[in-house]
């Protein structure tokens, strides 16, 4: 049975989809499960959102050593699980992929008027959630 694989995926990669991309390595090394986790943006930033990194080094989790990076065509035509955050980033796959494609509508905190770490913590929690049911899902 080959390794199973996820690519999470936002617009900036700064923030979302690295937060999920770190919360599903910790989990899997956590859990001793053999997953390829990557991320990826449809309009790849510089740089990361500190509050990000800062919200998933809270549980352990370390998205520092990642950087911003666009989609890499092959590997959305063969991992297991493309995941969208949010609603903004917009991603069709290959008529050749191999796996599926999901959007996560996740928590957004800032418009009942959360900001900074408060509204960190709430997405990190909502993608930590959501990392750890798809992260069983694909190692059954």
């Amino acid at each position: 049975m080959s390794t199973p694989s996820v690519l999470f995926v936002c617009v900036s990669n700064k923030g979302k989809s690295r937060m999920a991309a770190a919360l599903a390595s910790k989990f899997a090394r956590d859990n001793d499960l053999n997953v390829d986790v990557h991320s990826a943006g449809t309009d790849p930033g510089e740089g990361m959102n500190t509050e990000s990194a800062e919200a998933v080094a809270e549980v352990g989790a370390d998205m520092t050593a990642d950087h911003p990076k666009p989609i890499d065509p092959e590997l959305l035509a063969t991992v297991d699980r493309v995941v969208v955050l949010g609603t903004s980033a917009q991603v069709e796959l290959p008529a050749d992929a191999r796996g599926a494609l999901e959007v996560w509508d996740t928590v957004e905190p800032s418009r009942d008027g959360i900001e900074g770490m408060e509204r960190m913590r709430l997405l990190r929690d909502d993608i930590q959630g959501r990392v750890e049911t798809l992260l069983r899902e694909l190692a059954d």
